[in-house]
């Protein structure tokens, strides 16, 4: 399938600006329309690559203004969505779920509803759903979701995405809206914000401050390069079938302390400093309610059926990360200033 008029929420968050930046590039005949809020974690400084290009729209705008839907959608006629608009941090969900509700649910209906009301026709539309392997809970020390997991989620982030998914899965089922879904391990990578776990390590070595390690450090993650994962969007969105779930891994599960220190041993080198220099400020803190121990993708699907793999070897996308985020440290310090400078030293003041 081809698309004329592709829109794009949450098109300036981290994930959201490595897949419009993509599209316009890749897709120079079709209209890339980018809805973001800008909250906290949206950035146009992500997007000066192709601000200035002629396939390229952006529109701040809330998915909750059904107004500013239909305005939307009345002007560019969209044929496909990809719908990225979300909270998305564990720690903030706990603090405060409503906003999550409000966005993640509340948000992903009123698109899904806009949808219904413009497109009478669905023959060559399509609605696609980017989500997360929170949904799923936790594993054990063993095994992987695949697309058949039962959904299990345990904080209100995960719940917010799991109901999100739900039902845009109904809206298929009752009025045959053509959807495709996805759900993701870990992304890094540039542009990311820096409450997540890699680059608020990078920012905190830059800086020598204490580097807040969860619980016994154990915790696992699959880490998955936002480059790869922008790709497979883009597969699962021009080639991914009608109704399928499709589950986006990168073949790269950490233990959170061994990720620690591997980036410290990366920062050391890259900034000149005495090896293990770093590591001295790994400090563990007391753990997060409901912390699921450990996700681990099978990504099998969409390699067998998409032809999709991931691209990027582990030391080598931390490695590229960390310079990333050293070379462009004004861009750190604009982020981390405002706003999250509030959160930031209230998540870590007892350090």
């Amino acid at each position: 399938m081809s698309y004329k008029n592709i829109l794009i929420t949450g098109g300036a968050g981290f994930i959201g600006s490595h897949l419009v930046q993509l599209m316009v590039a890749r897709y120079p005949e079709s209209r890339i329309v980018n809805l973001d809020k800008l909250t906290y974690a949206g950035n146009l400084e992500n997007l000066r690559e192709v601000e200035s290009a002629p396939n390229y729209t952006f529109v701040k705008g809330d998915i909750n203004d059904p107004d500013t839907l239909d305005q939307l959608f009345e002007a560019y006629r969209f044929d496909g969505i990809i719908h990225l608009a979300a909270e998305s941090h564990v720690d903030r969900s706990i603090e405060n779920p409503m906003s999550f509700i409000e966005t993640n649910i509340v948000g992903t209906v009123q698109l899904l509803n806009a949808a219904r009301r413009h497109w009478k026709d669905f023959t060559g539309k399509r609605f696609y759903q980017v989500s997360t392997d929170e949904v799923y809970g936790s594993l054990g020390d063993t095994g992987y979701f695949t697309e058949t997991t039962a959904y299990d989620p345990r904080s209100p982030y995960s719940a917010s995405k799991a109901a999100a998914d739900h039902l845009v899965r109904a809206y298929f089922h009752t009025y045959g809206l053509p959807v495709v879904l996805s759900n993701c391990s870990n992304n890094y990578g540039p542009f990311q914000f820096p409450e997540k776990l890699i680059p608020l390590m990078i920012n905190n070595i830059r800086i020598e401050k204490p580097l807040p390690v969860y619980g016994d450090g154990l915790y696992t993650r699959d880490w998955l390069w936002v480059g790869d994962h922008a790709g497979a969007i883009d597969t699962i969105f021009h080639k991914g079938k009608i109704g399928e779930t499709y589950n986006i891994g990168g073949n790269n599960e950490w233990k959170n302390i061994d990720l620690v220190h591997a980036l410290c041993d990366i920062m050391d080198e890259l900034m000149d400093r005495k090896p293990g220099t770093s590591r001295g400020l790994i400090t563990f803190v007391k753990d997060r309610p409901g912390h699921d121990r450990r996700y681990a993708i099978d990504a099998s699907k969409i390699k067998n059926e998409l032809g999709w793999t991931p691209s990027m070897d582990a030391l080598q996308g931390l490695r590229a990360t960390a310079a990333w985020y050293l070379d462009n440290d004004a861009w750190l310090e604009s982020v981390t200033s405002g706003a999250y400078r509030h959160y930031y030293e209230q998540q870590y003041a007892n350090l």
